[in-house]
C-alpha cells in the first residue's frame, strides 16, 4: 500500500498533468473503476467458494455411499449368484441315529452310536526302525 507521503506526490504529478478541472472528474472515474473491481473480485471469490462447497459435498456423499457399501459387504457375506446357501453341520453335534423302523433281525435294545476314538495319544508307527 502507498504511505501518505507517496499519495501526496502522485496527488501533485496528477494536478499539474489534468488540470484543476478535470481532477475531479479522474477522481469519480477512479472511484467507479475500484467499486466494479472489488464487486468482480467478490463475486469471483463467492462463485469459487460456492464451487468448493458443492465438490466437498458431493465428495461427502460419495464417501459416506463407499462407506455405506462397505459396511453392507462385511456385515452381510455375498453369495454368487444362482447358488444356495448350505449351513455346515456343527462340530460337537451328536451322530445322526436312525429313527426309522429297526431291522428284525437286529435287537433295537443293542444299538448304541458308535463313540469317536482319540488316537492322539498313540505313537505312529515307524516302519523304519525295525531291524
Amino acid at each position: 500500500m502507498l504511505s501518505f507521503p507517496h499519495l501526496v506526490v502522485l496527488f501533485v504529478i496528477a494536478l499539474v498533468v489534468f488540470g484543476p478541472e478535470k481532477l475531479p472528474e479522474l477522481a469519480r472515474m477512479l472511484g467507479k473503476a475500484t467499486a466494479e473491481f472489488r464487486k468482480m473480485t467478490n463475486d469471483f471469490r463467492y462463485a469459487l467458494e460456492d464451487e468448493v462447497r458443492e465438490l466437498e459435498r458431493k465428495n461427502r456423499i460419495r464417501d459416506e455411499e463407499i462407506a455405506a457399501a462397505t459396511r453392507a459387504a462385511q456385515s452381510t457375506p455375498s453369495i454368487p449368484e444362482g447358488t444356495v446357501q448350505r449351513s455346515l453341520p456343527a462340530a460337537d453335534a451328536a451322530p445322526q441315529v436312525d429313527t426309522q423302523q429297526p431291522h428284525a433281525d437286529i435287537d433295537p435294545a443293542a444299538t448304541k452310536p458308535q463313540e469317536a476314538v482319540d488316537t492322539s495319544h498313540e505313537k505312529a508307527s515307524d516302519d523304519h526302525t525295525a531291524a
